[in-house]
C-alpha cells in the first residue's frame, strides 16, 4: 500500500474565503504609478517539525512526505512553483522540532525569540554554572572553566539525561568508544568525576552520586543549560 495520500480537490469554497468582484476596465490602473503601494501574497511557507526517527515510526520518510505534498499541490494548483529544503540541527538540540525548524530556516519570528533568549541567558552567565552545549564550554560565575574534553563530555552526558541515574558501565561505553582511547575500569570513572567536581568548586553537588549505581544530574537552580540552535541547511529535495 502506498504511503502517499493526496488531498481531494475542495468541492466548495472554504467558508473563510470571500469572493472578490472582477475588476472592470474603468477600474483597471492605467500605469504602474497608479498601483496601490501595498504588498500582496506571492506564496506561503509550511514549516513541518518532524525528525527522521519520528517519520520512520509513522511508516514514512521526509522525502516521501515532500513528494506527497508536491503531488497534492500539483493537483490543486498545477501552476504553483515549489521548493523544499530540510532543516538540520546539532544532535542534542533542545526544544520542539517545529521551533528548531523555524529557527534553522531563519523565520523572522523565531530568530527574534532566539535573540531575546540568548540575551537573557547571557545575563544569567554572571552567576552559577552555565553548560554551553553549542560551544562546548562551561562557565562558572561568568568565568570559563578549564575542563578537559573528557570532563566536558562526562558532564554533558549527565546533563542531557537529566533526572536519570547513569551507571558507570554506561559512561564507559558511551565516552570511551574511540580506538585511540584507553578504556578505563568502572572505578576510574570515579576519578574523572572527582576531578570534574573539583573544577565545579562550590557547585560540585550538581553531579550527584547514587551509591552502588553511578551518577546523575537533576535540575538545579544554579545551572543554566544552553543548547545549540538550528542552522541553515543545504537543499536536499
Amino acid at each position: 500500500m502506498s504511503n502517499i495520500a493526496l488531498l481531494e480537490r475542495p468541492a466548495t469554497r472554504a467558508p473563510h474565503l470571500r469572493a472578490v468582484p472582477p475588476i472592470t476596465a474603468a477600474a483597471t490602473p492605467t500605469s504602474p504609478a497608479d498601483l496601490p503601494a501595498t504588498r500582496s501574497p506571492r506564496g506561503f511557507a509550511l514549516y513541518v517539525g518532524l525528525d527522521e526517527i519520528k517519520a520512520a515510526e509513522a511508516g514514512v520518510s521526509l522525502p516521501l512526505l515532500v513528494d506527497a505534498l508536491r503531488r497534492t499541490l500539483a493537483e490543486l494548483a498545477p501552476g504553483a512553483e515549489t521548493h523544499a529544503t530540510v532543516a538540520l540541527a546539532p544532535h542534542g538540540s533542545g526544544g520542539r522540532d517545529l521551533d528548531v525548524v523555524r529557527l534553522a530556516l531563519q523565520e523572522p519570528g523565531a530568530v527574534a525569540r532566539a535573540k531575546a533568549a540568548t540575551e537573557s541567558e547571557e545575563k544569567d552567565e554572571d552567576y552559577g554554572v552555565t553548560v554551553d552545549i553549542s560551544r562546548k564550554r562551561v562557565l562558572i560565575d561568568g568565568d570559563s572553566a578549564a575542563f578537559t574534553y573528557k570532563e566536558f563530555e562526562l558532564l554533558q552526558y549527565l546533563v542531557l539525561r537529566e533526572g536519570r541515574t547513569i551507571e558507570r558501565s554506561e559512561l564507559v561505553e558511551a565516552l570511551w568508544q574511540s580506538p585511540d582511547d584507553e578504556t578505563p575500569g568502572e572505578r576510574t570513572i570515579d576519578v574523572h568525576v572527582r576531578r570534574l567536581r573539583a573544577k565545579l568548586g562550590r557547585y560540585e553537588d550538581i553531579v550527584r552520586t547514587v551509591r552502588g549505581v553511578g551518577y546523575r544530574f537533576d535540575r538545579h537552580a544554579d545551572v543554566v543549560i544552553r543548547y545549540g540552535h538550528g542552522t541553515p541547511s543545504p537543499d536536499r529535495f
